[in-house]
């Protein structure tokens, strides 16, 4: 069999991620490095074979039959790989050695023959620029390999004696007792390599003793497991410059031949504000104030020109490009991002919803402060303007976009009440009564925009913040539409895009999924929003990798992985849901009939 073929793209459900907060590398079952950018995240692919790109870095078990799975050791992104064989148990721990530093990464994998003897192939091919560089690799004397290629410098040590040069590939097989253990470390920098090279013992050592310090003891929650993973999942995308990537790849489509296949190698400021929060939540002040100096400084140097997204550091997105490589199935290979020039208004709602959760926490710094009073006034100068919205479309007057604009106003201004208390919360209320003279659709619930009456899952959010009371009918009967009109099966949609079956257009979307268990919550409905939280959080697969969308009829994941905001969510939902809900009324203002279940969604 051909290594192309070995290795050729698998179902995303299958792939565990390291990380360091600095790159990624996306591990496949068969031990293969499906993707991994060097030196950073935005930078270009060194291991790209997910996108169609050429280069490998595997180990492989040698016998032809075996069995994959793996799991996470707590607490952290170091990852187990395991196979049983026909010959015994394998085991192979992989890890970036954490905390990442930025100008180098250091790949670990230690190879562990767990029960009978432990055979396996190793082949290195690294290929920078997206396959399209050669790095030509050689044998220094001490018996590391080390190769030079645009601009990055290379080492590999822990390779047998035997290893050999075919073409380009280094190919080696390595055997041993049961009980035994190997290691190989490959070393990345965009600068020299120091001497000596990494020692893995300590590189691991010091990397255990990191992610334990670095995720520490959650508050109680609905799922204590799955919110110790998605927190280390968040960290670890996070880094030490504050920004954290919305997902660890790029150019994963959401639907096949379908056009939506995006970078999201870089930091959404929406984002980054769930992240904090839901840190807050769990008491995990280290990712809140991460969240809170990187969206304050965003905020301080672009002002009214706030980007939606930008580099880990704070640099902009580069604009779209293609790249001539055949792709993950189904998908087009995009670099870059084009929500580079795009205005999302409701970040700024977000910001302010952040910055008042720092307040509460005790984190408030004077930046932030500065940052919140600019957010104001940005929001008293914009909020009349169309957007783009938190679905990144055609600009317009996005409802969610302005109800949480107010959303965040109120919530700063409780949070921090003096002197512009009232202008703050005067200014929400007129956002409010502005839009609901827009916006309100006859129903009595939130429509999309002043001219499109559909309904949408985003519109769940500002009652869950605050912009409305919960108790308010627009915001009861909001949860009753996208129940019935956009909830199929416990799974919820964005929204409808053209008649029949809403999987026609899109997967469901999970983010909107753990909102929807928010939402039943703060209505009072304990059991059936734990219902929406367990299968939204079944949504996954081995690893427990959450992607954007999730395909309800093949079972499968659909997009960039992991996403970011997906794994805040659950540890919200997690934690919320673990408190009992308080039943809400139904006695808020309502001046139009409420329609039957039969009420078309396009009116």
């Amino acid at each position: 069999m051909r290594d192309d073929d070995i290795f050729a793209p698998g179902t995303l459900r299958d792939y565990a991620l390291v990380a360091d907060g600095e790159r990624g590398a996306l591990i496949g079952p068969r031990g293969d490095i499906a993707f991994l950018c060097a030196p950073r995240w935005h930078d270009p692919a060194v291991f790209s074979s997910l996108v169609g790109g050429v280069g490998r870095y595997s180990v492989t078990p040698s016998c032809p039959r075996f069995v994959w799975g793996g799991h996470y050791e707590p607490r952290s992104l170091i990852w187990r790989s395991r196979w049983v064989t026909t010959e015994g148990i394998i085991e192979c721990r992989e890890a970036l050695a954490y905390p990442g530093d930025r100008h180098r990464l250091v790949l670990l994998r230690r190879i562990m023959a767990v029960e009978g003897r432990a055979q396996l192939d190793i082949a290195l091919d690294p290929r920078p620029n997206f396959g399209r560089g050669i790095a030509p690799l050689k044998q220094e004397a001490d018996g590391r390999w080390v190769a030079e290629a645009d601009g990055l410098h290379l080492c590999w040590h822990g390779a047998p004696e035997s290893c050999r040069l075919d073409g380009t590939v280094a190919r080696c097989r390595i055997e041993l007792p049961e009980g035994a253990r190997h290691d190989l470390v490959l070393e990345i920098s965009d600068r020299p390599l120091p001497t000596p090279a990494t020692q893995p013992d300590q590189a691991w050592t010091a990397t255990e003793a990191a992610w334990h310090e670095a995720v520490p003891a959650m508050r109680e929650s609905l799922a204590p497991g799955d919110v110790d993973h998605s927190y280390a999942v968040l960290r670890g995308l996070t880094s030490q410059a504050d920004g954290m990537v919305a997902a660890a790849t790029m150019a994963l489509p959401e639907r096949a031949e379908a056009g939506r296949n995006y970078d999201y190698r870089y930091a959404w400021i929406r984002d980054q504000c769930y992240t904090g929060r839901a840190a807050a939540l769990v008491g995990a002040d280290d990712l809140l104030d991460s969240a809170t100096r990187f969206v304050s400084a965003r905020l301080l140097t672009d002002g009214p020109r706030l980007r939606p997204a930008y580099t880990v550091d704070g640099g902009r997105v580069p604009d779209e490009v293609s790249l001539d490589l055949p792709g993950y199935p189904g998908g087009a290979v995009k670099v870059g991002n084009w929500v580079n020039e795009q205005f999302q208004l409701d970040s700024l709602g977000e910001i302010l919803l952040l910055l008042a959760t720092a307040v509460r926490r005790g984190h408030e710094t004077p930046d932030q402060h500065r940052a919140a009073l600019l957010a104001e006034r940005v929001i008293e100068e914009r909020w009349r303007e169309p957007d783009a919205g938190i679905w990144e479309l055609d600009n317009r007057q996005w409802t969610h976009s302005k109800l949480m604009c107010a959303a965040g106003l109120r919530s700063y201004a409780e949070a921090r009440p003096g002197p512009d208390t009232a202008t703050w919360t005067g200014l929400g209320d007129h956002i409010v009564a502005v839009t609901d003279a827009t916006s309100r659709h006859r129903s009595g619930r939130w429509q999309r925009a002043d001219d499109d009456g559909r309904v949408d899952a985003a519109l769940l959010l500002p009652a869950l913040r605050g912009a409305v009371d919960p108790k308010d009918r627009r915001s009861t009967a909001t949860v009753d539409a996208v129940r019935r009109e956009l909830g199929r099966d416990g799974y919820v949609y964005r929204f409808r895009h053209a008649p029949g079956p809403l999987n026609d257009a899109e997967g469901a979307f999970v983010l909107c999924g753990f909102q929807m268990a928010l939402a039943t919550h703060q209505q009072g409905n304990q059991v059936e929003a734990v219902r929406w939280f367990e299968r939204n959080r079944g949504a996954l697969g081995p690893p427990g990798l959450f992607t954007e969308e999730f395909d309800v009829v093949q079972r499968q994941l659909r997009g960039n992985l992991p996403q970011a905001f997906v794994h805040a969510l659950l540890i919200e939902a997690a934690v919320t849901l673990h408190q009992p809900s308080v039943p809400t009324s139904n006695d808020g203002p309502v001046t139009e009939p409420v329609p039957s279940a039969q009420e078309s969604v396009y009116e």
